[in-house]
């Protein structure tokens, strides 16, 4: 009897995103019942101040993966300049990044060009950057030892729009006490999670195709 052979199984997809998505990304995945279907990592979330090292380090975790493996990228462009999508275009593997500029743009979908264009110095928020806007934002644009600094980062904006996913009191709470750390008045918007979940399953569709 001849060896029975079938077409060969391709590899599982790596998603591979920023840290600042954990909690949203999590969320879609099981939401849409796939979470057992992909593997997912996650990429420091401080690299959100250093765009300049996003590609170098996503080049760098995917040098030792096959390059038949699907990898959709938890990224927009994200201050790359352009750098992130010429990464992606000279890839021999099926790889996708999620559509946009910014994570703005893909938690707010079609509402954020209006946003943003009732304030042209709208400076965003989201739930974790919220969350987590002394050490990312304070500390991390060292605002806490250099005060002097803020008006050269926030002198031009005249607001902050918290882009909610949740809602959650402690997250603005925390977008409160931000927006009175820059003297900056607060705009709360609810977001959900639909546009991010979207933005999502387009990505993984491009590399399942």
């Amino acid at each position: 009897m001849g060896e029975l052979t079938g077409a060969p199984t391709r590899a599982r997809p790596l998603v591979l995103a920023c840290g600042a998505l954990v909690r949203e990304l999590r969320a879609v995945l099981d939401q849409d019942g796939i979470a057992d279907t992909v593997d997912v990592e996650f990429l420091p979330a401080p690299l959100h101040n250093r765009p300049e090292r996003i590609v170098p380090t996503i080049e760098e975790r995917l040098a030792a993966e096959p390059e038949d493996r699907p990898v959709v990228l938890g990224y927009a462009d994200c201050g790359t300049g352009g750098r992130l999508d010429a990464y992606i275009a000279a890839s021999e593997r099926p790889i996708s990044r999620i559509a946009g500029d910014h994570c703005y743009g893909f938690f707010a979908g079609d509402r954020f060009a209006a946003i943003h264009g009732e304030e042209i110095g709208t400076f965003f928020l989201t739930d974790f950057l919220a969350k987590h806007f002394d050490a990312l934002i304070w500390q991390g644009l060292w605002l806490d030892r250099h005060p002097e600094l803020i008006d050269a980062f926030f002198g031009h904006y005249h607001r902050i729009v918290l882009l909610t996913q949740t809602g959650d009191e402690a997250v603005v709470a925390a977008a409160r006490a931000a927006a009175q750390q820059l003297d900056l008045d607060l705009d709360i918007v609810t977001t959900g999670l639909d546009p991010f979940a979207d933005a999502v399953r387009v990505s993984l569709a491009r590399v399942a195709a």
